[in-house]
């Protein structure tokens, strides 16, 4: 049965036809690809170092009201935010207040960025929230910390570091006030001697205020001031990671492997230094000789440690025998801490290198310590890092020869002083030429971050392979 009206097909539905439409679909913008983290560190400091070059040239920045040359504005700017200390102009004679806060606020910057990475110069300079790159350059510089905690380990470095200035400003100034060296007793710029010299100290830049090219000299017989400026610059030679990892844990066992091995051979190479200045120097006329015997002790302590990171000196350098300029060579070539505001190698660098040459030896097939074992790739990352700063070092010192007329020792101290970071001479440099300037200041900068970037470097190439080439053997030896 069938109702009437209801059978399929009784109605018709028409569709209305939809007119075409045209649409226009834009090119997707490219994504600027940003820089990576080692390219961005490069720029930053080289933002740092225009910036102060063209402070230090303003006739403000000079006692006489002169305007600076550019090439000596330039290396007084990178040795600053380089922390570095080679000087070609008397700092204290040369530059007014003006162009000394200059040079305090670009070693503040340079050793503190060094210190915590690129994140807070990016703060500073672009004024962006940091990125995933950003925390991976942080992590490296810091030792493989975790990257959820990059940003406030920033904080924790900036609060680090502004405890030890003004502890260090705090006792400095107190024995600066006593007088003489910086005006009568109660001069108030012995204050502003504190404050540089404190700050100088902890990010091991070497600069000074005793003018003459002195250096600390006119102290060799202050305990306090020689023994507060070298536990500064120890504490920045360790860096953040090294010291908050050892308060933390406290106890020796509970230490990751990284601190047990940059405090073991930190200990090494500041005790070795001693014994070693204090032999080749210690019946020098010019230098410990001329001494009591604890001075002659508290003296070689102080020379290794300083000379292996910061630059100051309390002894006439230039009259070291040449032994000593090669041991102090050596010291100023490992340097510091990795991810602290001392230069050169690494301790740590150096450490895991000794590891590996002792597990050769002993016959294990990977390089342990502590009960731990070093990552191959780690191995290989620090080798690549010792051998390219040895070939650096030879290309500048090189070029050094060829600009001056210095003798070779002479050169090559002042070549691995450049490239450690340290600022020690043998008091050649206010006499380089133009070019040998030029040299000098990309040296320094290089030193500063070369080792550091082309860990990142090489860190960001690492990639899991599928497959593993058949082994053949290379006869060695």
């Amino acid at each position: 049965m069938t109702l009437e009206g209801r059978r399929p097909g009784d109605r018709r539905v028409r569709v209305q036809r939809t007119q075409p439409q045209e649409f226009t679909v834009r090119a997707p913008k490219r994504m600027r690809k940003p820089p990576p983290p080692a390219v961005s560190l490069l720029l930053v400091f080289t933002v740092l170092i225009s910036v102060g070059t063209l402070l230090l040239m303003l006739p403000l920045a000079t006692n006489d009201g002169s305007s600076t040359r550019f090439i000596d504005a330039l290396f007084t700017a990178t040795s600053a935010a380089c922390v570095t200390g080679l000087v070609v102009l008397d700092t204290a004679k040369h530059w007014s207040p003006f162009g000394q806060v200059v040079i305090l606020m670009l070693v503040q910057l340079g050793g503190f960025g060094i210190m915590a990475g690129s994140t807070l110069l990016l703060f500073l300079f672009v004024r962006r929230r940091t990125t995933l790159r950003d925390r991976v350059l942080v992590q490296e510089s810091l030792g493989g910390l975790q990257l959820g905690t990059v940003t406030s380990i920033v904080k924790r470095i900036a609060i680090f570091t502004v405890v030890c200035e003004v502890i260090g400003a705090i006792v400095l100034s107190i024995a600066f006030t006593a007088g003489p060296e910086a005006g009568p007793p109660g001069d108030p710029l012995g204050i502003w001697w504190g404050i540089f010299h404190s700050v100088s100290a902890f990010n091991n830049a070497g600069f000074d205020l005793t003018g003459g090219f002195r250096s600390l000299i006119p102290f060799v017989d202050d305990w306090i001031v020689l023994l507060t400026v070298a536990i500064l610059l120890t504490l920045g030679g360790l860096g953040f990671a090294i010291v908050g990892d050892a308060i933390d844990k406290r106890r020796w066992t509970r230490m990751a492997l990284e601190t047990k091995l940059v405090l073991a051979m930190s200990v090494a190479l500041l005790l070795g230094g001693t014994a070693l200045i204090g032999f080749t120097e210690w019946s020098n006329p010019l230098t410990l000789g001329a001494l009591p015997t604890e001075q002659r002790l508290l003296n070689a302590f102080f020379e290794s440690a300083t000379l292996r990171t910061a630059g100051f000196t309390a002894l006439n350098t230039s009259a070291f025998i040449e032994s000593t300029l090669f041991a102090v060579m050596a010291l100023m070539f490992v340097g510091g801490a990795s991810g602290s505001t001392a230069g050169g190698i690494k301790v740590n660098t150096l450490a895991v290198l000794v590891i590996a040459i002792v597990s050769t030896v002993k016959g294990q097939p990977s390089a342990t310590a502590f009960g731990r074992r070093i990552q191959h790739a780690i191995v290989y990352r620090a080798l690549t890092v010792v051998l390219l700063s040895f070939g650096f070092v030879f290309v500048i010192g090189l070029g050094l020869t060829l600009t001056t007329d210095a003798t070779f020792v002479q050169t090559l101290f002042e070549a691995v002083s450049a490239f450690g970071t340290v600022g020690a001479s043998t008091g050649i440099t206010p006499d380089l030429s133009d070019p040998a300037r030029l040299i000098t200041t990309f040296a320094m900068f290089i030193g500063r971050l070369g080792p550091l970037t082309l860990v990142i470097a090489l860190a960001a190439r690492a990639h899991p392979v599928a497959y593993r080439p058949a082994v053949e053997t290379v006869r060695i030896g």
